[in-house]
């Protein structure tokens, strides 16, 4: 029973994040530029695709018929990004754009393995 408790609020904390950090993609879009690493093509259209995706996977998630696809898209997201989250770890300038020093910008690559594993775990 702890165990249904315990993934049932993870279940809605992921949620309520992807939701809110999808929202921001459409208000502050600009935020997000600054980690699209330039060798990419249309940075803003990617921000915001980017940004419809965890709005809607975050809902997914919960939905129990579709929390599966939900979770599995959420994990795509995330492979999908990492390369906005390495620049970050290796361009000063992104650094200071966000406001995160280089090792909060190094400690984002192995967090985004535990949303990984949190996906992977409220799949079901």
């Amino acid at each position: 029973m702890k165990v249904k408790l315990a993934k049932l609020i993870l279940i809605i904390i992921t949620s309520i994040f992807y939701t809110i950090v999808g929202i921001k993609h459409f208000i502050d879009p600009n935020y997000f530029l600054e980690i699209v690493p330039p060798y990419l093509p249309y940075p803003l259209e990617l921000v915001y695709i980017s940004g419809f995706f965890e709005i809607l996977f975050g809902i997914m998630i919960l939905i129990p018929k579709y929390r599966y696809y939900g979770s599995i898209g959420i994990i795509l997201l995330l492979i999908a990004v990492f390369p906005a989250n390495i620049y970050l770890a290796q361009n000063e300038e992104a650094q200071i754009a966000l406001g995160a020093s280089k090792n909060i910008a190094l400690w984002r690559l192995p967090i985004q393995g535990i949303f990984i594993a949190i996906a992977y775990w409220i799949r079901k």
